[in-house]
């Protein structure tokens, strides 16, 4: 006899139509407020990316310099037209060059001529900076990256950043010495060629300085990591604007050549490789690796297959033991007793002469007339106890025996 349940929701009608002893079921029409109400906290969450996305962008805008850093036309902060401007007052003919084209055009033109070059993005390749030291003989660049070194000027390195306090000129370079001291900051450099004829100047210490001027067979280099000396919003610290005027107004024509997006060359439409980042290979072999080890990790040899005729005889232990598993695994020591407890239940009201539709109150009834025990007791373990750990349950399913062993003896006579 099994304990009061209730009873079970009749299932739904199939295509709209109450199946017959069922209450019709009552169909109601998804409103604009129950869709919005349902998927409140996925749009909640699209407005607060979209929201965030926004101010990042908004808080770029704001961050970015205005104008291209260090351009002869630029009045911005980071411009370089103050400079621009003094030179052409000074008598120096200014050539703004944002092409290789137009900047070979301005060096053919005119022999006494300085170039100042500065491609932060690397845009020029080997070739053509090769070729643009050719064309003049006095060349200025401003931070040049390792390639562009070794294009240009291969005796000299790359050193790190130079140290941001005052920097002094310490060196025989004229245009250094005028100027005396320099703000600090920047990219330092050294001399990697002791035989090279170059004179470093703006030292760091270790070797490392802010501008390396080298002489060779074509004319001069003059490598300046000190960029600040030549942007309108510090030209006029210390002695910045003396070294850039000094070190560009040299000759009567200064072409001022930026690279554009336009000196890039191309060779053809790039492969995957080259678009892919390199160390997309390295995470790939390694989450490879990963997914091999989880499957001999996890995976399970499940051998040949059986045929066996249907319909199939499982035996009771079987599935009483899958229960058991299930239940442990589960921590589920309530569902297990109670599934105790219903057979106890039956058991004890069959042995009690009761029927099958007595209820739990009037098998623990029938049991203590029978044994003479106290009704709460029997109701605890019947019914209201809990297991809180699995020795409580073992000492339960032990007493559900004990009781069902005293109500057969007493039966028995």
């Amino acid at each position: 006899m099994s304990p009061s349940i209730a009873p079970a929701p009749a299932p739904p009608a199939a295509h709209g139509r109450a199946i017959p002893g069922t209450a019709s079921p009552v169909v109601s029409t998804p409103t604009i407020r129950s869709a919005t109400r349902r998927w409140l906290f996925w749009i909640l969450a699209l407005v607060f990316v979209c929201a965030i996305a926004i101010v990042t962008m908004i808080a770029r805008g704001a961050a970015a310099p205005a104008g291209e850093p260090l351009s002869a036309t630029n009045a911005a902060p980071p411009g370089g037209m103050a400079v621009a401007q003094v030179l052409a007052e000074h008598g120096v003919k200014v050539v703004p060059a944002d092409t290789l084209k137009a900047a070979k055009a301005a060096l053919a033109k005119r022999d006494d001529s300085t170039l100042l070059v500065f491609d932060p993005d690397a845009r020029l390749d080997a070739a053509q900076l090769t070729q643009l030291a050719r064309l003049s003989g006095n060349v200025v660049l401003v931070t040049p990256s390792f390639s562009q070194l070794r294009a240009i000027a291969p005796q000299l390195g790359q050193a790190g950043a130079a140290k941001t306090s005052a920097l002094t000129a310490g060196c025989g370079l004229s245009a250094a010495d005028r100027a005396g001291t320099i703000s600090g900051g920047g990219n330092g450099y050294r001399v990697i060629d002791t035989s090279a004829d170059a004179t470093a100047c703006f030292s760091s210490g270790k070797g490392i300085s802010s501008l390396v001027q080298l002489r060779n067979e074509t004319g001069t280099i003059t490598v300046l990591g000190a960029k600040q000396v030549l942007a309108n919003e510090t030209v006029a610290q210390r002695g910045n604007a003396a070294l850039a005027l000094n070190l560009l107004g040299s000759t009567r024509t200064l072409v001022w050549y930026l690279p554009s997006i336009g000196d890039v060359a191309v060779t053809g439409l790039p492969t995957i490789a080259q678009l892919t980042p390199p160390w997309v290979s390295s995470v790939a072999l390694l989450c490879l690796c990963i997914a091999i080890a989880a499957a001999f990790w996890k995976g399970r040899r499940m051998g040949p297959l059986v045929i066996e005729n249907l319909p199939v005889v499982v035996r009771a232990s079987e599935t009483m033991e899958g229960r058991a598993r299930l239940y442990q695994k589960n921590s589920s020591r309530l569902h297990a007793l109670d599934a105790l407890r219903i057979g106890s239940i039956e058991r004890l009201a069959r042995l009690c002469g009761l029927p099958r539709t007595a209820s739990t109150a009037e098998v623990v009834a029938a049991v203590g007339a029978v044994t003479g025990r106290d009704g709460a007791r029997l109701s605890g373990i019947l019914v209201d106890a809990v297991p809180a750990n699995d020795r409580d349950l073992i000492l339960l399913s032990d007493a559900l025996l004990e009781l069902e062993k005293a109500v057969a003896h007493a039966i028995a006579g």
